[in-house]
């Protein structure tokens, strides 16, 4: 029976001499008054043998009727199965997040924490996806309260484009979104995980390169013949030779050579790396083999006070743009589906493999790719500098023989 009325929560008091008063209602509620006035309401529990106790907010803000019905949701909560005090604690820390519950609120609260991690490449793509394919149709939208169905109409959007590859990277964008939703009490769970198979199957396409012998012979001897300028042409010839990345090969600083050595230091900073890997890897190093060593003295004079190996015609301070290699390749009949500048690097490592029979180990790590070794330790692309020196003045050698239309045929144990 109830033991409380509103009066006697109004006159409630505690003697200076004590800590609290504790003023008992029915069912566990009781009134908990400080010598100081304040009022306070808690339900007292029982958990593993322990008595705890759960807030209930302040009097006269919670009035004694509000009190109660509160101290019977919680009994409900705990008739099933469900412990109150920790329902209480989740709903304090949802009310407690800084932003909003929108899509976009929510998808730039995530994207701000994770923009330190990201390249600025990746960021770029991450900001394009949301801003053109998910803002316009869901970001004024309750996160929480959006449905499957409404995603997949907005990925649809961008597959009916013929944008395949986007529609998947767009899903899995939001599906990252999501899961931050759910882990800051916005959404009570992905719904991106229903539309697993909902696209259609994308096929990534392999950059396009030549790997026969005799067409890439005839290739070299096309990119030798090329009467565009030094500069273009310096880089056009040494894209096969040294198969690095594109956008690594046209910022090739003169502080990044050691023409002597015959040493080309890529800084990790330059290279395609996380950004944990671009501040704090090892720089990359390419052999470079006497074929490339030539080709860059010749060009010195001319580029050589810069601090770029090939910088642009407009600005010596920004160096070539990434379609200028590919539309001189395009002037030598070499367009996109035939041969990429990105595709040297497939057609040096199918010819390096097969016709030169070269260590996979040695020509993956000239290609900067991440390896492991036998024992399953991280591989040290620094460890088969020897061995990358002589393959890579190997390679230079056969391009030239390829590019003389000497009939190379290598000859295997059987």
């Amino acid at each position: 029976m109830a033991t409380l009325t509103d009066a006697k929560c109004r006159n409630a008091v505690c003697s200076p001499d004590k800590k609290r008063a504790r003023f008992t209602d029915a069912g566990g509620l009781y009134l908990e008054v400080s010598p100081t006035g304040s009022r306070r309401w808690f339900w007292k529990t029982y958990a593993d043998g322990k008595e705890g106790r759960m807030a209930l907010g302040s009097y006269p803000d919670v009035t004694l009727t509000a009190a109660r019905k509160a101290r019977d949701a919680a009994k409900l909560l705990r008739s099933q199965g469900v412990n109150p005090v920790q329902v209480r604690k989740i709903e304090r820390l949802k009310a407690s997040t800084p932003a909003g519950n929108t899509f976009k609120a929510t998808a730039l609260e995530w994207y701000a924490m994770k923009l330190d991690s990201w390249s600025s490449h990746y960021a770029i793509r991450e900001k394009r996806n949301l801003e053109k394919d998910l803002f316009p149709f869901l970001g004024a939208r309750h996160i929480g309260e959006i449905e499957a169905i409404e995603l997949l109409d907005v990925v649809r959007r961008v597959e009916e484009r013929g944008a395949l590859d986007v529609a998947h990277r767009v899903l899995t964008t939001a599906g990252q979104v999501w899961r931050y939703a759910v882990a800051t009490g916005r959404a009570p769970r992905d719904v991106t995980a229903d539309l697993r198979g909902a696209l259609k199957p994308h096929h990534g396409k392999h950059f396009a390169a030549i790997t026969e012998p005799m067409k890439v012979g005839e290739l070299i001897r096309v990119i030798r013949g090329y009467q565009g300028g030094p500069i273009v042409r310096t880089a056009l010839q040494l894209a096969p030779i040294l198969f690095q990345r594109p956008g690594e090969l046209r910022g090739m600083g003169w502080a990044e050579l050691d023409l002597d050595a015959a040493l080309w230091t890529i800084p990790a900073a330059r290279m395609k790396r996380s950004v944990d890997g671009k501040r704090n890897g090892d720089p990359h190093l390419v052999p470079l083999p006497k074929q490339a060593v030539e080709l860059l003295r010749k060009l010195h004079p001319l580029t050589g006070n810069g601090a770029l190996v090939f910088h642009g015609e407009r600005s010596h301070d920004r160096p070539i743009s990434d379609n200028t290699l590919r539309a001189a390749l395009l002037t030598l009949g070499y367009g996109p589906d035939l041969q990429s500048v990105h595709g040297f690097r497939a057609t040096a490592r199918t010819l390096l493999a097969e016709e030169l029979d070269a260590d996979p180990l040695v020509i993956e790590a000239q290609l900067a790719h991440a390896v492991k070794d036998a024992n399953g330790r991280a591989y040290n692309r620094t460890q088969y500098l020897k061995h990358r020196t002589a393959m890579m003045q190997q390679w230079a050698d056969y391009l030239d023989r390829l590019a003389a239309g000497a009939e190379v045929i290598q000859f295997k144990a059987a």
